[in-house]
């Protein structure tokens, strides 16, 4: 079992106030994500949690039983850092299993979990070598290993892959996933890196400044985030964002053309667009909902991204297949998919 409640939890340091007040449910076998901006509290609420730091204020529980005061050592969950931190001078075996051994666990049953935990992360071949002859990806797995020997019931990763290259951070959340697949273990992990949340996670829990913005699968919170913040994090490209002015059941950019307002009747006063680089069209200048000149074209084989100057208003990003051909300078229009649009208040709240 490995679910997980915090009930208002905060933490201070002296007078600076870093976790506000967070309410959250993590179900047995879930895999969540933290993720936000750097300074947001992703980490120190993930070491809250664990018992690295002490909650000021509000309540931990692990399947039911308050663990608020209890070490980490006394909450069965195993954790694994940005840093490797394995011991040069032995074995993947030994790295492995030296928690273990140092709890005084029998031999046979270090071996057992110890080959248990390789066979899962493909290190069966590596068993007898020391960590200067693994690669980056494998010393990670190796350091994961330790975790797993330890049958927890949650694991705790904080930005596991950030030393790693980009082809390895690749392979590695492919790994990430099928352990996961594989052991059925509640996982809680942290990241910068919105890609690797919208890839690996059962939910999401956006944070900023502190607080909880948003907590949903990733479809929801790229189909229906609840703020701008939420809007323009999830998402790569970022959303685009325009100011717009709404007149019964119709939009309009400044300037340019308009279309259909979904959510007419509704008290919220919309005073932005979003609408994200895939959901739009090139079409004729005059075509569209709004029009502009192309600065840039990035060619990046399956897509292309077209950097366009909106008349009047900002440059805005537009994501087209690569089999397309867009020549810089082209003026051109752009036509959004009225389905895909969204709406903010003055307030940054979604309008609906």
């Amino acid at each position: 079992m490995g679910a997980i409640q915090l009930n208002k939890v905060e933490k201070w340091f002296g007078n600076l106030q870093v976790i506000k007040g967070i309410d959250l449910d993590i179900k047995d076998g879930e895999f969540v994500i933290f993720v936000g901006p750097s300074g947001c509290g992703k980490s120190t609420l993930l070491r809250l949690i664990s018992g690295l730091e002490e909650s000021s204020r509000g309540s931990i529980e692990i399947d039911d039983k308050d663990v608020t005061a209890l070490p980490p050592s006394g909450r069965g969950l195993s954790m694994v850092f940005q840093s490797y931190a394995l011991y040069p001078h032995m074995s993947v075996r030994e790295n492995v299993g030296f928690g273990l051994k140092t709890a005084g666990v029998p031999k046979d049953e270090i071996d057992r979990k110890v080959n248990a935990a390789a066979d899962v992360l493909k290190l069966d071949d590596y068993l007898d070598r020391r960590p200067k002859a693994l690669s980056g990806g494998q010393r990670q797995r190796v350091a994961i290993g330790r975790a797993i020997v330890r049958e927890p019931s949650a694991f705790l990763f904080d930005e596991p892959l950030s030393n790693l290259d980009a082809a390895l951070r690749v392979e590695m959340r492919f790994e990430v996933a099928r352990l996961h697949k594989s052991l059925g273990t509640t996982m809680i992990y942290v990241t910068h890196d919105q890609v690797e949340a919208m890839t690996l996670a059962d939910k999401i829990v956006v944070l900023q400044a502190g607080r909880i913005e948003q907590v949903g699968s990733p479809r929801e919170l790229y189909e229906r985030p609840d703020n701008l913040f939420v809007a323009q994090f999830i998402g790569s490209p970022k959303m685009n964002v325009l100011p717009c002015s709404v007149e019964g059941d119709r939009f309009s950019l400044q300037g340019h053309g308009g279309g259909h307002y979904p959510h007419a009747g509704v008290s919220q006063d919309p005073v932005r667009l979003g609408i994200r680089p895939e959901h739009m069209s090139v079409v004729g200048a005059d075509e569209g909902h709004c029009s502009g000149t192309v600065e840039v074209a990035e060619y990046l084989g399956a897509d292309t991204f077209l950097y366009v100057a909106l008349d009047g208003l900002d440059t805005i990003l537009v994501r087209i297949s690569g089999s397309d051909t867009v020549e810089e300078g082209a003026h051109i229009g752009l036509r959004f998919d009225e389905s895909r649009m969204h709406f903010f208040d003055d307030q940054d709240q979604a309008v609906r």
